[in-house]
């Protein structure tokens, strides 16, 4: 018999996250945490992040996208710019993105303001994405209604002859964007739901560190 949902848990043994042991840099830090997820996540795309936005109406909206790198700048994802969240962005560019690692009994979560990349940004990570990656990106009416999945393979047929012949451009509906933080949380699981939180909030030019409650 399946354990009821109600009594399904997880016990957290990883050992405690402590003050002294956190970089004085949020970036930094999560740089750490980001090697070490990659080092351990063999199952799982650990560059993979919830991304939250709101629609126009205050709807709240989530989903699973990949972060594709990150510097002090901000972190930087890439969508059609016709997309549901794009439309959501547009409106409200303040999101939240939220890093989940089991492995590593740890999560981050990250509030900021989004922002579309250049053109020519775009278009240098574009150029590095696998082929069908980029005719992906020339078929797809992200979040759109589709009738059926013949008519997408139909449509993917159609742009594959389109580009037969040399390189795919970048489609002018897609781009990306950079989520400039305001916050970083780091989150360590601990025995009993006693997590260990941090937060890290932007004070003046640098970075106000806070322990939370669990």
């Amino acid at each position: 018999m399946a354990e009821p949902i109600d009594q399904m848990r997880r016990k957290y043994s990883r050992g405690p996250l402590e003050r002294e042991r956190l970089d004085a840099d949020p970036i930094v830090q999560f740089e750490q945490w980001f090697e070490e997820a990659r080092a351990r996540v063999k199952d799982a795309e650990p560059n993979a992040m919830t991304l939250a936005t709101v629609d126009p109406n205050g709807a709240p909206g989530a989903r699973t996208v990949l972060l594709k790198y990150f510097d002090h700048d901000g972190f930087v994802f890439f969508t059609n710019l016709e997309s549901r969240k794009a439309t959501h962005i547009e409106h409200n560019p303040s999101v939240a993105l939220l890093f989940w690692w089991p492995e590593l009994e740890r999560q981050i979560e990250i509030t900021g303001i989004a922002a579309r990349v250049s053109s020519t940004e775009a278009a240098k990570y574009f150029v590095t994405r696998p082929r069908g990656s980029q005719l992906g990106a020339w078929v797809s009416d992200q979040s759109r209604v589709l009738t059926s999945r013949k008519a997408l393979e139909i449509k993917l047929g159609e742009i594959k002859r389109k580009f037969a012949d040399g390189e795919v451009p970048l489609p002018k509906f897609w781009g990306g964007y950079r989520v400039t933080p305001t916050t970083i949380e780091f989150w360590q699981g601990q025995p009993d739901r006693l997590h260990d939180r941090f937060q890290y909030s932007r004070k003046g030019n640098g970075w106000k560190v806070q322990r939370l409650a669990p």
